[in-house]
């Protein structure tokens, strides 16, 4: 039985073709314009496959509450022309299958913990450091809903002092982890793009204070029982040293956990071990939960 997967992004939208354990048998992507524009192309691909449920990983916010008038719809997004756009109904309408939505950094939680780094734990920290920062939470075996979703990327940080660009990017909150932290907020700090970035630039190791310092507020927050660092930005693989370093000197030792040593903490903030295929597993796993409460 096959099911659709939508990795909905702000510059792409990437479809795929799956089962229900979650192996990608087909994918296409599709650059993300207009809702008019885009939707149809979305459509017509997944169509062709005779898709038995679809699932759904989009950026946001997102109305994730089912009980509102405008579940599954684009809330308050920066990209003006999805504001508002009634994603998830959209899709239903023309493709007539069981569909379900979350954030995309949701479906990447769901997908690490049940098929990659957090498989077999009760709790997991996914997030994605791109061109934004997002956060998907998995506790007690179940993804966090509640007032509307995690948005981990506003969190409030401290700026460092020598940090040349201390309020951040963001449009709406100075000095939050999205604005000071994100990819485009490297790039106007620095004048160059991540990628394009020395790995002995100073940019690292601010990089890794600011995400040392979100550790540092889940940990004490939620206590994850394991933080999965993914997205464009995380491919530097030697942040994950500096993070860690920092991330223990900011506990103190507070919290007493086998894993917040020096022996444990390289277990504990680890890369995605389902590597850049954690949101469309978890777009996957969604389309199958779906299909399964269709059938209830």
């Amino acid at each position: 039985m096959l099911i659709g997967a939508l990795e909905a992004g702000g510059t792409k939208m990437v479809c795929s073709i799956g089962n229900e354990q979650g192996n990608v048998l087909q994918r296409a992507s599709f650059p993300t314009t207009t809702p008019e524009a885009t939707v149809p192309l979305l459509c017509d691909f997944l169509g062709k496959f005779g898709i038995a449920a679809l699932g759904i990983g989009s950026f946001g916010p997102l109305v994730l509450d089912p009980t509102s008038k405008d579940y599954g719809a684009i809330a308050n997004t920066p990209k003006l022309r999805w504001r508002g756009y009634p994603l998830l109904a959209e899709m239903q309408a023309r493709l007539r299958v069981p569909a379900k939505i979350d954030t995309d950094v949701n479906a990447a939680a769901l997908a690490e913990h049940r098929l990659g780094a957090g498989r077999g734990l009760g709790s997991l920290l996914y997030v994605t450091v791109g061109t934004g920062i997002g956060g998907g939470i998995v506790s007690g075996g179940r993804l966090v809903h509640g007032l509307v979703h995690p948005e981990l990327g506003h969190m409030l940080l401290f700026p460092v002092e020598e940090d040349p660009m201390p309020d951040g990017v963001c449009p709406f909150h100075r000095h939050c982890l999205e604005g000071l932290a994100s990819g485009p907020a490297i790039e106007k700090r620095w004048g160059l793009s991540a990628k394009l970035l020395s790995e002995d630039h100073p940019a690292w190791a601010l990089e890794a204070e600011y995400l040392a310092q979100m550790c540092v507020n889940a940990i004490v927050s939620f206590s994850p029982e394991i933080i999965v660092l993914g997205g464009g930005v995380m491919q530097r693989e030697q942040l994950f040293p500096l993070i860690r370093a920092r991330t223990l000197e900011l506990l103190s030792g507070y919290v007493a956990s086998d894993k917040l040593t020096d022996a444990g903490v390289g277990g504990y903030i680890v890369p995605p071990a389902l590597g850049v295929n954690s949101g469309v597993v978890g777009a996957l796993l969604l389309g199958a939960q779906a299909l399964r409460e269709a059938a209830d």
